[in-house]
């Protein structure tokens, strides 16, 4: 039985819930109706679940304990507020019929991906509703004439590059996370590409999103994927790094690049992290087409020798990687290890062959984990700062004194070619002098004049 039909089924023997729906479908906001209980916050009534199970199916509504903590935390330190009920949409219409009966008795809505998040921000600090779109996974789809592709939010980034494999072309924004697409264009993700691709910002080229009153919008326009346009308001950009605030992305165009025809990655270590980070702005100063650098200390080095059994210097260190022809690729290479070199830079490291290359970026994207190895049973918090390129020496050195003179166990990690930069401090969510001085030491980096820009 289709959608409809099971809906008009369900509601034959449901008159309180059809009449529920229907004022929920004409998208207007309506009074609190007591379908959510008042004893508990954000504990939903019976009759609200039903009418959840209405619009899904009961299989795809849960309210069950284990459903609920396991969607209301992340990645993150963050304490675990999970919603009122679980809720797995199979296709737009469903996800629009939702927004619309919470948004009619008030009820939030907190949507829901892979979970790979840093940040916090799938706790139902109000309890509601969590929309998990991982079952609408579908590539909808490709046009490689176009470059671009359309793809539901359940489809992650690893899905579709092993999607685009035989086709010449890849989609390279790499958070680190195997995140799902749409919500990496929820969170305006980055990553190691950024330097040569650039973020999702600059990746996305239209959205169908449903609004919190159920209404679909296409924010290029349905079935539009011009790489350039002068035409009304960005609508697109609004919704990119929105983070489920404005409403419920349920597809996203995303921009094509060719596969590279040669691929070259090395490691470099370096005396301090200040010889690292010159480094890296001579290289860019010297317009080698980079695709990734990225910045690693010797607190960070170490605990990837750890956790991925590599055998680097525990040292500051650099990671690159530079794409293109054979014969260019061997002028980059020699230039970037000139430039090292007279930043004092050794144990040069070159990987060419995929296995090696994937083994260096794998324990690269590890390094959250690896991280919280250096300190069994403590959390994660992850500063997150962008700087211009021409501070990124001063800035980063200051930080590394300002990291050992507060006490607390951290590591510095950076997409350092965009002068991005992540501090990983390991903490006892039980110790509140501990929490203080990790709230201080943020606020601190954040605020403080020589960091003008937060990313």
């Amino acid at each position: 039985m289709g959608w409809c039909g099971h809906l008009a089924t369900h509601l034959s023997a449901h008159p309180a819930m059809a009449s529920l729906l229907r004022a929920a479908a004409t998208w207007g906001l309506f009074p609190w109706r007591g379908y959510c209980s008042r004893g508990t916050q954000g504990e939903l009534s019976k009759g609200f679940v039903e009418a959840l199970k209405a619009v899904v199916g009961s299989p795809h509504v849960s309210t069950a304990a284990a459903d609920r903590e396991q969607h209301g935390h992340d990645e993150s330190m963050h304490r675990c507020q999970p919603p009122g009920a679980v809720v797995w949409p199979q296709n737009v219409e469903q996800v629009s019929r939702l927004a619309a009966l919470c948004y009619s008795q008030g009820v939030p809505i907190i949507p829901f991906g892979t979970g790979t998040g840093l940040e916090g921000g799938v706790c139902a600090v109000q309890g509601g509703v969590c929309i998990n779109l991982t079952h609408m996974d579908r590539i909808l789809k490709l046009d490689p004439e176009d470059f671009c592709v359309v793809v539901e939010p359940g489809v992650t980034r690893k899905t579709l590059n092993t999607y685009l494999r035989d086709s010449g072309l890849w989609f390279p924004v790499d958070p680190g996370a195997d995140a799902s697409l749409c919500g990496m264009v929820a969170t305006a993700a980055s990553g190691t590409n950024a330097v040569r691709y650039g973020t999702m910002r600059d990746n996305v080229l239209n959205l169908e999103v449903v609004l919190p009153g159920g209404r679909l919008l296409h924010t290029a326009g349905a079935g539009r994927h011009f790489r350039k346009s002068a035409a009304g308001y960005n609508l697109t950009g609004l919704f990119v790094g929105s983070e489920g605030t404005l409403g419920l992305i349920t597809a996203a165009t995303l921009r094509l690049h060719p596969a590279p025809e040669a691929t070259v990655a090395a490691t470099c270590a370096f005396p301090s992290v200040q010889a690292a980070v010159d480094t890296t702005v001579h290289i860019l100063q010297a317009a080698l087409p980079l695709a990734r650098i990225e910045f690693l200390d010797e607190v960070m080095m170490d605990a990837c020798n750890r956790h991925s059994r590599l055998t680097c210097s525990v040292a500051p260190t650099l990671f690159l990687e530079f794409h293109g022809s054979e014969r260019a690729l061997a002028e980059q290479i020699e230039r970037a290890e000139e430039i090292s070199q007279h930043n004092g830079g050794s144990h040069f490291f070159w990987a060419k062959e995929a296995e090696e290359r994937s083994r260096l970026w794998a324990a690269r994207h590890n390094a959250w984990y690896a991280a919280l190895a250096l300190r069994p049973g403590c959390k994660g918090y992850s500063t997150d700062v962008c700087v211009p390129i021409s501070r990124l020496p001063e800035i980063l050195v200051q930080t590394k004194e300002d990291l050992k003179a507060s006490g607390l166990t951290g590591a510095i990690v950076g997409h350092v070619g965009d002068g991005n930069f992540h501090c990983i401090l390991l903490v006892d969510p039980e110790d509140a002098e501990e929490l203080r001085r990790v709230k201080a030491f943020g606020e601190h980096l954040g605020r403080c004049p020589r960091t003008p820009e937060i990313n």
